[in-house]
């Protein structure tokens, strides 16, 4: 549709007769933007419940909606009098054009009435064209008018019927007839105005609507039975199907199949030439060929029109539509079985469908056709499943045009962030939830940037330091049984299965959506959380703790390869090069794998909600630091945990080392006396309790916020509560903490507390001096091209005698970090500066690099 500029007419129709408070040569004031469709005026539309005014001007009197007087207001006007639609309904006028006048004797040029006449514009009177118009031929088919003019060719022009029209496109045409229909004295007012015009996608040219006769199949009849087998399919999302397609098949109407083209399949009934209720249906090419005597080689209709049949001495020949391609859509369950003439079998084990997939316009398209098809012929439904997208539209939110360019170029983007990232996003997107997705390049860019790189950043860690010590596949058979492996190896082999048990179960349900951002966000867990948190025990040096060593590469490996499996449908190029990495075997691929299942005895619940839970401490004290400005290198004594849950207790004894290593403390600690730190806000979910309490949540309102503190410790340990006679479930009451006092090193988080202990020793300074340090050697190494497993011989100058001490209480941790074989100090001078210490450091490649 275009915003164009059309001619704005008022026309006059002359009464015929009297007809109630009519009188013979009332004249009807009539609005329209298209004059084209005057000639083939049949009727005038009216409301019934809307009133009407018969007003005097000029000495002739006019008929206006009374609400659309303003129309007339440069006028001097009399009101005569006023009635409601009905009372004008049945009666007669004189047609603009008098070519139809024959019509009259069939119920035309009367006043009917519409539902989509209103008062918003115009003059409430509403010129019917049931040629050119759905609301018009149901206008008129509802008052039981059935005529229909249509003096237009399918080429969009007029035919002889209107000598002066003869051959003019109908838009040309609209000058002409407002000419002529001033001559008359029918025209009352004219002048252009903007309004919604269709036009040709294609081509740009204005179109039509122009009724035609077509074949139906009469859906009405099965409609009901559409809606009742629908329930049987499990559509994804629900709504698509329970809702949207549901109403959709409950409103439907007799489905018009026949198309007036030149290609397509043709409708294979043969129409008795001298009787066009006599026609035959012919269901297969050896039933034409028995009856035409000829072989039948092309289904086209060049070939096929030429087909005359001779039955009982009656001349048939085809007719001329083709068939709606869409039909031919619904067919494809048979069609490609060929199906009813062979391969029965074949056919029953495939319908219906398992699944089918498409995009949401499909539920008017694709999956409607298929419905109606099916119904009719089976009594059945199509498929069990159907996974409904949304549409991809452009970034600016409209639809992708070439002629727009409004979408960036398909092939640039494939060359520049390759086609895994865009299958992640597309996927990871509002479209496999059946809404649209306004397309973004830069949301590519940030798949690649926080999937693609970080999943491959995990495999080139792990492949660099097993390459580096030599690992094989024979070490890593040493390694223990997972239930003895560390924590960490524990907790991610646990979280895998339990990503792989919930991904199997929501993919046989075709919960794509649920699917795809738990594989998501294992990436992060393997990466920021186990990669991370473990490097230490690959770096070690070989001979040391060697099984422990072991260990984390034999859980990373399996790790990598099960979830690169699992991943492999959505990521299924770097996938595939990871799997390649990771194996000895050639000439197969992951793709060739089947689906990974999950292990049940692997599954930690436990442990999984405990490393939960210490997630949220560790963001938590890394939020506090950020504060309170202390960077995670400045080690801390203490945090503590203030809850007196039982859980939460038990779940610290499992993680707190793993917290402390994380957030950079000494000490986890628990404090019970919450009542200490924390006090308890108590308000209704107006959301869960407002549809039933109604006013009374207003009580139950007022008793919290007035509650006392041996009411809110008995609440907490209630799961109902009865406030002024009302039963109110505690779930349904929202619990807020805050704090007692105003304490910078106090964070609430949830259901429990955190409390920072900042204050710094001398020996806290050191080791944070120890840190920076460390990070500064290894910055050195990097801008000196060293490789990650080169050892050094490290030298360190200063006058600083807290550099010195430092360097002695912590020299191990130093020189595990760095990969230092032989580390030297010297009392001098120096000019660098780290952690506002004056030192220099001087780093050499050690010649015993083992």
């Amino acid at each position: 549709y275009r915003d164009v500029e059309d001619p704005s007419i008022y026309f006059t129709l002359n009464a015929r007769e009297d007809f109630n408070t009519i009188k013979k040569g009332d004249k009807f004031l009539v609005w329209t933007t298209t004059p084209w469709c005057i000639p083939g005026n049949l009727a005038i539309a009216v409301g019934k419940d809307i009133e009407y005014s018969r007003v005097s001007l000029n000495d002739e009197f006019y008929w206006i909606a009374s609400q659309r007087l303003v129309e007339l207001q440069e006028f001097e006007i009399e009101i005569i009098s006023s009635c409601n639609g009905s009372e004008l309904i049945g009666s007669s006028y004189i047609p603009a054009y008098n070519e139809y006048e024959n019509l009259y004797s069939d119920g035309a040029f009367r006043l009917i009435h519409s539902d989509d006449t209103n008062t918003d514009s115009g003059s409430g009177l509403v010129s019917q064209a049931p040629a050119y118009g759905e609301s018009d031929f149901y206008a008129l088919k509802n008052s039981e008018i059935d005529v229909i003019a249509d003096p237009v060719t399918l080429s969009g022009k007029f035919d002889d019927t209107f000598k002066e029209l003869e051959g003019l496109n109908v838009k040309d045409a609209d000058s002409v007839i407002m000419t002529q229909l001033n001559e008359r004295g029918n025209l009352f007012s004219q002048k252009t105005e903007m309004h919604s015009y269709p036009f040709c996608w294609r081509t740009g040219t204005p179109l039509i609507y122009k009724a035609i006769p077509t074949w139906f199949v009469n859906v009405e009849k099965i409609r009901e039975r559409m809606v009742e087998l629908n329930k049987e399919t499990h559509w994804v999302p629900g709504f698509i199907g329970e809702k949207r397609f549901s109403n959709w098949l409950g409103n439907a109407r007799d489905w018009a199949i026949s198309r007036n083209r030149y290609w397509g399949s043709c409708i294979p009934v043969w129409i008795n030439i001298d009787d066009p209720d006599d026609k035959l249906c012919i269901g297969s090419v050896e039933e034409l060929k028995n009856l035409t005597g000829k072989e039948i080689t092309d289904l086209h209709r060049h070939y096929l029109d030429d087909l005359i049949i001779e039955k009982e001495g009656k001349t048939y020949k085809r007719t001329s539509e083709v068939l709606d391609c869409w039909f031919e859509s619904g067919a494809m369950p048979y069609g490609q079985q060929h199906y009813p003439f062979e391969n029965e079998e074949l056919f029953k084990q495939g319908f219906p469908a398992d699944f089918i997939a498409e995009g949401l316009d499909q539920t008017r398209g694709w999956f409607y056709t298929l419905t109606v098809l099916a119904v009719a012929l089976f009594d059945s439904v199509a498929f069990k499943n159907c996974i409904t997208t949304g549409m991809i539209l452009a970034e600016d939110g409209r639809k992708m045009s070439k002629s727009l360019k409004n979408y960036p170029d398909p092939e640039e983007l494939l060359n520049e962030y390759g086609g895994d990232s865009l299958r992640a996003y597309l996927i990871d997107s509002p479209v496999v939830r059946g809404e649209p997705l306004k397309f973004s390049e830069e949301g590519v860019k940030l798949v690649t940037r926080n999937i693609i790189l970080p999943l491959w950043n995990s495999y080139s860690f792990f492949s660099t330091y097993a390459n580096a010590d030599e690992i094989t596949n024979e070490d890593l058979m040493k390694a223990l049984p997972v239930e003895e492996r560390s924590l960490m190896d524990r907790w991610i082999i646990s979280s895998l299965q339990s990503l792989i048990k919930t991904v199997n179960e929501k993919m046989e349900n075709y919960y794509l959506y649920e699917v795809i951002p738990p594989l998501m966000n294992f990436v992060d867990e393997l990466t920021n959380w186990y990669v991370r948190s473990n490097r230490k025990r690959f770096w070690k040096e070989k001979g040391i703790d060697d099984i422990d060593k072991i260990n984390a590469f034999k859980t990373l490996h399996e790790v990598l390869l099960e979830f690169n499996k699992a991943m492999a449908p959505v990521l299924p190029f770097i996938c595939e090069k990871i799997y390649q990495g990771l194996i000895d075997e050639e000439k197969t691929s992951i793709h060739y794998c089947d689906y990974p299942e999950s292990n049940p005895k692997l599954i930690d619940k436990d442990l999984e909600e405990s490393v939960v839970l210490a997630k949220k401490i560790i963001k938590s004290v890394r939020n506090l630091r950020v504060k309170l400005k202390l960077p995670n290198k400045q080690p801390l004594n203490s945090v503590t945990v203030i809850s007196d849950s039982k859980n939460i207790s038990s779940q610290l004894n499992i993680i707190s080392n793993l917290i402390m290593n994380e957030v950079n403390v000494k000490e986890i600690k628990i404090d019970e006396n919450v009542e200490d730190w924390i006090d308890y806000e108590f308000k209704p979910n107006f959301e869960a309790l407002g549809p039933t309490l109604g006013k009374d949540i207003n009580k139950v309102s007022k008793y919290l916020s007035n509650i006392t503190e041996d009411q809110k410790r008995s609440l907490l340990d209630q799961t109902s509560i009865v406030i002024d006679n009302l039963n109110v479930n505690v779930e349904d009451i929202d619990i807020k903490l805050k704090k007692k006092k105003d304490i910078e090193e106090l964070d609430i988080v949830e259901n429990f507390s955190l409390l920072l202990d900042t204050e710094l020793s001398e020996s806290l300074l050191m080791e944070r001096l120890s840190r920076e340090l460390v990070s500064y050697i290894q910055k050195e190494r990097k801008n000196l091209g060293l490789d990650v497993t080169d050892r050094i011989k490290l030298t360190i100058s200063s006058e600083d005698e807290f550099v010195h001490e430092t360097i002695t209480n912590f020299s191990k941790y130093i020189t595990n970090e760095t990969l230092t074989l032989d580390l030297i100090t010297k009392k001098e001078s120096s000019v660098n500066k780290v952690y506002d210490r004056f030192l220099d450091i001087f780093i050499e490649r050690s010649t015993n690099n083992s």
